[in-house]
């Protein structure tokens, strides 16, 4: 019997329409790590890469997070150094904006396209703070001047040319922004997926192959008991992501009747329309790992400022990511973060209301607020079980390294890098499987019309 994935990659083939979409999305994706490679003017991509390698003095900072984001674009001073994080930043800050002022949604094609004006407006307007903080860290932290003066082409210690220094690398940073965003929707378009996911996924898959070599070497070492430990450490992994996979599909079904009143009788029937409220156990998906990201990034932001020598020392325990405090805190503004962005993105109200206008109603339980009251309750349940899971994925990392196993394949062994990957994979299957089920079905309805027709 032939496997399904070798099936699916024979169906691929076939379909002329699907291939071009994955060919342009992976030429388009090409494109993306060709830019990202191009340093900002003045900057001696040569000496970068010894630096990186040899003298960075905080490798455990939680910038080997953001870098592992963008593809190592971050530390490498490139184009593309801010990547499409403001895009997601400002995404994520505009979605809030609906909530909170209902006034801005708009139905329809023209408000679709009045929210993604708006959100575009607010990626420019966050790339012109971040492009200078990110500079700032870049000539102070990254690559300081004071000792590492190989790393520029220009003597930025002189006013005129820092000045030149600092506005074109703030047009370039917000431009490699701008770019990426238009690569992802271009991608959306024209390819398949979602291109700014794909876009994120990609910068993080890069480093994979790196990971993976020096995770192997370390473990060889040792000698035979590294191999064992290897291979314990892979079968580990292995059942990590399939419980990654589960818990993304896992959905809490509540059953759902509906009533029609038919030649004045009320009898209950069995619509096309589905008979269920979908929860996801992971609603929010990644976001309360990416908002506490942003706040664990204020230590690393403070640090260079603080003038107090013990409450530097405070402020630099939370910098470090493997660290048991930083954990703690994280932990504690994950849960806090899944239950605050449910609460605001699944409306209740609003699902009973409808509930009620379409006739349905949940088996057993009253209209109205004990509708409300059930759903909350189930809502609380399954929220609880996806905070926990996550808070677990995003700390494993800094449990694995105490381990043995070594930070570059630490990222991929949890957090939000192993569940970005999952969540794009997933999605970009589930596209494929959906494009290649309509094929198929035009293609059933083409052959009965001609059998009709003859």
């Amino acid at each position: 019997m032939e496997v399904k994935f070798v099936s699916t990659l024979k169906n691929i083939c076939k379909v002329e329409e699907l291939r071009n979409r994955i060919i342009v999305t992976i030429f388009f994706l090409l494109v993306y790590r060709l830019v990202s490679y191009v340093p900002l003017v003045g900057i001696n991509s040569r000496e970068i890469g010894y630096f990186i390698e040899n003298l960075n003095p905080s490798p455990k900072n939680i910038m080997q997070v953001l870098s592992s984001f963008t593809g190592g674009a971050f530390t490498h001073a490139s184009v593309l150094a801010l990547g499409i994080m403001p895009y997601i930043s400002a995404s994520i800050v505009i979605q809030l904006m609906e909530i909170i002022f209902p006034s801005l949604k708009r139905e329809g094609e023209s408000g679709i396209k009045k929210i993604n004006d708006l959100t575009k407006w607010l990626t420019i307007g966050l790339c012109l703070i971040q492009a200078p903080a990110y500079i700032a860290a870049l000539t102070t932290q990254f690559l300081p001047f004071s000792y590492i003066p190989k790393a520029y082409l220009l003597d930025i210690t002189s006013y005129e040319v820092k000045f030149v220094f600092w506005l074109m690398s703030i047009l370039l940073l917000t431009t490699g922004t701008l770019f990426s965003m238009w690569l992802g929707e271009n991608i959306s378009n024209k390819g398949i997926g979602n291109g700014i996911s794909l876009i994120i996924m990609i910068g993080i898959i890069v480093r994979f192959p790196e990971s993976i070599v020096m995770e192997i070497r370390n473990r060889m070492e040792v000698g035979n008991v590294g191999l064992f430990l290897l291979f314990v450490e892979f079968i580990i992994w292995f059942f990590i992501i399939l419980f990654c996979i589960f818990v993304r599909q896992s959905v809490r079904k509540i059953p759902l009747q509906y009533v029609k009143s038919i030649k004045n009788y009320s009898v209950s029937i069995k619509p096309s329309i589905r008979q269920y409220i979908p929860l996801s156990v992971l609603t929010v998906g990644v976001l309360p790992i990416i908002f506490a990201h942003a706040i664990m990034l204020l230590p690393v932001i403070l640090f260079p400022h603080i003038r107090n020598e013990e409450l530097k020392k405070i402020v630099d325990i939370f910098q470090d990511i493997y660290g048991v405090w930083y954990n703690i805190v994280f932990v504690f503004l994950i849960i806090s973060f899944t239950f605050f962005y449910t609460a605001i993105t699944i409306p209740v109200n609003k699902m009973a209301d409808d509930l009620k206008k379409n006739g349905a109603y949940i088996p057993g339980v009253k209209p109205g607020q004990d509708t409300i009251d059930y759903i909350d309750n189930i809502l609380y349940k399954i929220t609880f079980l996806g905070a926990i899971f996550l808070a677990i994925i995003a700390v494993l990392p800094a449990i694995v390294v105490r381990i043995g196993v070594t930070k570059g394949f630490s990222l991929f062994y949890g957090g939000t890098s192993l569940l970005i990957i999952i969540g794009v994979v997933l999605d970009m299957s589930q596209q494929i499987n959906a494009y290649l089920l309509n094929i198929h079905y035009d293609g059933m309805m083409q052959g009965k019309i001609s059998y009709n027709k003859k």
